[in-house]
């Protein structure tokens, strides 16, 4: 699967990616049985962002939750370097999460400070962020949810 084509948020290849992983790293669903990608995408109350595996990664995927929080639509998500959820001052924490979710393949609790698209900040409270991991062990890139924050 190649993600950075993605045109379509309701993917149902995509979903199973990003569902599969987090089953497989966290032991627990991402979403109950009976809910799909138009759910996860439109309706799900927590936000859920993915980027690629590129050196300086691209957002390829952001739901109506996470478009809400950080001002973007589905055409300016998937196209916005993921480093740019940060600000300058804390892209290099940033960075340390990303390679620490790398190595270990999920990272619980996460608190971080992120900056929407009209420059205002806020506080990610309890975050999971975790790798896209096929079921066969490739790595497509990371994804994030988290359902509290706090503005700045």
């Amino acid at each position: 699967m190649r993600i950075d084509d993605m045109k379509n948020p309701n993917d149902p290849e995509f979903f199973k990616l990003l569902t599969g992983s987090f089953k497989r790293l966290l032991g627990r669903p991402l979403v109950e049985k009976e809910r799909g990608p138009e759910w996860l995408y439109g309706d799900a109350p927590s936000v859920i962002l993915a980027h690629n595996a590129d050196a300086d990664p691209v957002f390829v995927y952001g739901n109506v939750a996470a478009q809400k929080l950080f001002g973007y639509s589905w055409n300016e998500v998937r196209i916005l370097n993921s480093r740019l959820s940060a600000g300058p001052a804390e892209r290099g924490e940033r960075q340390r999460l990303l390679d620490a979710v790398s190595e270990n393949g999920f990272i619980q609790n996460y608190r971080g400070l992120r900056v929407r698209k009209d420059g205002s900040k806020f506080w990610m409270e309890d975050g999971i962020v975790w790798q896209l991991r096929d079921e066969h062990g490739h790595d497509h890139g990371q994804a994030a949810t988290f359902s509290k924050w706090t503005d700045v």
